[in-house]
């Protein structure tokens, strides 16, 4: 009996049932990437499932892999632990061969297994790395945006894509992660036209092709023979900082959109702007005892470098009776209660618009925030990457707020208080994610330091051109009068309403679901709902070994083939339970789904 056969054996146990589906898909998905070896009469691996918590003997269940198969397998599986449960891939003695191997009796399958898993689950002894001697630090990070439910709703994918159909649900929604071309958003053509010139520039020998056949518009040509003459190449580095003319012209458009000065200088293009919070988490914290003011709930990149750094996370709590604003006496007591412990304090995140909240800051929030810098000698890192994506009111940087604040009060110190801005390629009507491209500014920043910065995004050599082009193209679109301007802006406009649509539509599908709380949606690509389970529910996510929030999202996952993200993942006040999903999916039908999906949830644990 093949490994997939096994899995869809209906005289399974009840715990083995619990674990068939996953065994399936993987095997499955092993089976589509041709890593199955059938010829192999001395195949050295078999998959298995074995108890790990102690509590109770479990069958193993078992199917002869070769060895590329078993590493993919292993790959797979290597987050798929639940209930004391762990599936793993180990190594067979070479006289184990299918035949025989399929004609043990349960029972002595079940004892081979156990003999050879009793050290290690997942590889043969011989490698110098294994779970319990790499870097802690990296071990302790946690990413929950790409955790257990991501994994699970690729497994699906991959499921669906092979054809398979005994599934409820016949595609997978990833509201798990702000991917907007994932999830159909269009490019923007100006934008990919100029790329593609740049990817190959023999191109441009055909000008009357590009323009008569092929519907490219002469700005679009002069644009991609601007950029090239600048970087020459997109195959090749630029300057570590990026290409001076491309910050030159975010300079530019910094200088637009906030009124006061900006120089290249002091800008640094980065690998989308989680590589530029890398670089700047790295030269702000000195040592184990340093802490970073982190808003929760939070985007996982903060906690999660955090811990790779072993700095301390010192957490300050929005207040969602405010839609999620920030109150600065929260923010002093987190401050004061950190150094109490001795721990030195040394920058704050702002995440505005928030992730994953979506709330939007008020300019008197964010001088209130840097009042609190001044004071207090706080760095802030103001992570600004949603900035177009704001449905209520007005953006503000909090670099304009700070030259203001610097105008109106020139003797209060505030030339001293250290901002670093980040954005990115990667949200806004620009949604180029794949693409890696962003940047950072700094201001009022030693220049020593800023050499200590240059230096560090030095070792990593350079941001991907290619994405440092795209970050010019967003910070100088197409302007009225300009051929290409109408498109764009029809473009634009359409993606930006069909957001807003889509977030209007999915509030107003959660103020009519029982026991769910949200409010009204600002800014970013999110939503971030309070939901109230039953007490049902939440023994029945004890059970399980999860927080009622994980067990609800995995139990949404299964049903309707979403996937969302618990609050857990983010950090959230103790007693309440959250999730956070966007709408960039197109359609309705998927929220229609979680509407259904809910309704018979809080039926079947009320």
């Amino acid at each position: 009996m093949t490994g997939t056969e096994r899995c869809a054996d209906s005289h399974t146990s009840p715990w083995e049932s619990q674990y068939a589906l996953s065994c399936h898909i993987i095997i499955t998905h092993c089976l589509l990437q041709e890593l199955f070896d059938l010829s192999n009469q001395s195949l050295s691996y078999i998959l298995y499932i074995a108890d790990v918590s102690g509590l109770a003997p479990a069958p193993p269940l078992t199917t002869p892999l070769s060895s590329a198969a078993a590493g993919c397998a292993g790959r797979c599986f290597s987050s798929i632990t639940s209930a004391g449960k762990r599936v793993g891939v180990i190594p067979v003695a070479a006289a184990v061969t299918m035949g025989q191997l399929s004609n043990q009796s349960q029972s002595q399958q079940q004892q081979q297994v156990r003999n050879m898993a009793s050290s290690s689950t997942t590889s043969s002894s011989g490698r110098r790395l294994n779970i319990d001697n790499i870097n802690p630090h990296v071990k302790a990070a946690k990413y929950a945006v790409r955790g257990e439910l991501a994994v699970k709703s690729e497994e699906y994918r991959a499921y669906l894509q092979g054809g398979l159909t005994d599934l409820p649900f016949s595609e997978v929604i990833s509201a798990n992660i702000g991917n907007p071309q994932q999830l159909d958003q269009k490019p923007i053509t100006f934008f990919r036209q100029v790329l593609s010139l740049l990817e190959n520039p023999v191109l441009l020998e055909k000008e009357d092709v590009l323009v008569e056949h092929l519907g490219y518009k002469k700005d679009v040509i002069e644009r991609a023979k601007k950029l090239l003459k600048v970087v020459g190449s997109v195959g090749a580095y630029s300057a570590s900082n990026g290409v001076p003319a491309i910050r030159q012209s975010i300079a530019d458009f910094l200088e637009r959109r906030d009124g006061f000065p900006a120089s290249q200088s002091d800008i640094y293009l980065s690998a989308g702007a989680s590589s530029g919070v890398n670089t700047l988490l790295h030269v702000v914290c000195k040592d184990s005892n340093t802490g970073i003011l982190v808003p929760i709930p939070q985007y996982p990149l903060y906690t999660a470098s955090l811990a790779v750094l072993d700095a301390h996370c010192v957490e300050y709590h929005l207040d969602e009776s405010k839609n999620w604003g920030t109150d600065l006496d929260i923010i002093k007591s987190s401050y004061e209660a950190a150094k109490a412990k001795g721990i030195d304090v040394r920058a704050i995140v702002i995440i505005n618009p928030g992730n994953p909240t979506g709330a939007s800051l008020s300019e008197s929030d964010i001088r209130s925030v840097i009042e609190f810098a001044r004071q207090e000698r706080l760095v802030i890192l103001a992570d600004e990457v949603y900035q177009t994506n704001v449905f209520i009111g007005e953006f503000v940087s909090f670099k304009k707020v700070l030259r203001t604040l610097q105008k109106e009060r020139p003797n209060d110190g505030f030339d001293q208080v250290e901002l670093a801005s980040l954005h990115s390629v990667s949200k806004g009507m620009v949604g180029e994610c794949g693409h890696r491209g962003g940047y950072f500014e700094l201001v009022n920043f030693d220049p020593d330091v800023q050499q200590e910065i240059y230096k560090f995004v030095s070792i990593m050599l350079c941001a991907p051109v290619i994405g440092q082009c795209l970050v010019d193209l967003m910070v100088n679109p197409p302007r009225p009068g300009q051929e290409s301007y109408a498109l764009y802006k029809k473009e634009y406009d359409a993606i930006y309403d069909g957001l807003k649509e889509r977030a209007t539509a999915l509030h107003k599908a959660f103020e009519q679901m029982e026991g769910v709380e949200c409010g009204s949606p600002q800014g970013s690509m999110y939503l971030f709902p309070t939901i109230n389970l039953p007490p049902k529910a939440a023994e029945a996510a004890k059970a399980e070994g999860r927080t009622p929030d994980e067990f609800y999202c995995m139990r949404l996952l299964e049903a309707t083939g979403v996937c969302v993200v618990p609050g857990s993942g983010f950090g959230q006040k103790e007693g309440s339970l959250h999730f956070r999903t966007t709408f960039l999916a197109p359609g309705t039908e998927w929220v229609g789904s979680i509407v259904k999906f809910h309704k018979e949830f809080m039926d079947k644990y009320r």
